[in-house]
C-alpha cells in the first residue's frame, strides 16, 4: 500500500512560486507514472501534469505549460511540482496520485494511490 503526501501548499501573491512536493512510503513509486491534479472549489478535479516512471516523459494541462514544471527523484521516493507565475485562476487544493504502472495518464480514473490534497491559494 502506497501512501503519499502532500505539503508545500499555501498563500502566495500572484506572480510568485511555490513548489509542492509529494512524498511516497509504503511502497516504491520508481516503477510508477506519477500525476498532479487541482480541484478548485465547485468544479471537478483536473488533470495538472504527469510523469512516467523514469522522468522521460512529461505531459502538462494547457494551460499551466511554460509554468509549471513536474519532476521526480526515484532515490527520494519523492515527485515534485515547481510553480511559477501563479495566477489566481491557479487556486485549488492540489493532489498527488500514483499510477500501477508506468506509463502516465491525463484521466484521474487511471490512479490508484492518492494523496489528501495541499491547499494552494493565489491572490490577485
Amino acid at each position: 500500500q502506497v501512501r503519499l503526501v502532500e505539503s508545500g501548499g499555501q498563500l502566495v501573491q500572484a506572480g510568485g512560486s511555490l513548489r509542492l512536493s509529494c512524498a511516497a512510503s509504503g511502497g516504491t513509486i520508481s516503477s510508477r507514472a506519477m500525476g498532479w491534479f487541482r480541484q478548485a472549489p465547485g468544479k471537478e478535479r483536473e488533470f495538472v501534469a504527469t510523469i512516467n516512471f523514469n522522468g522521460g516523459t512529461t505531459y502538462y494541462q494547457d494551460s499551466v505549460k511554460g509554468r509549471f514544471t513536474i519532476s521526480r527523484d526515484n532515490a527520494k521516493n519523492t515527485v515534485y511540482l515547481q510553480m511559477n507565475n501563479l495566477k489566481p485562476e491557479d487556486t485549488a487544493v492540489y493532489y498527488c496520485s500514483a499510477r500501477q504502472i508506468g506509463i502516465s495518464a491525463t484521466i484521474p480514473d487511471r490512479y490508484y494511490y492518492w494523496g489528501q490534497g495541499t491547499q494552494v491559494t493565489v491572490s490577485s
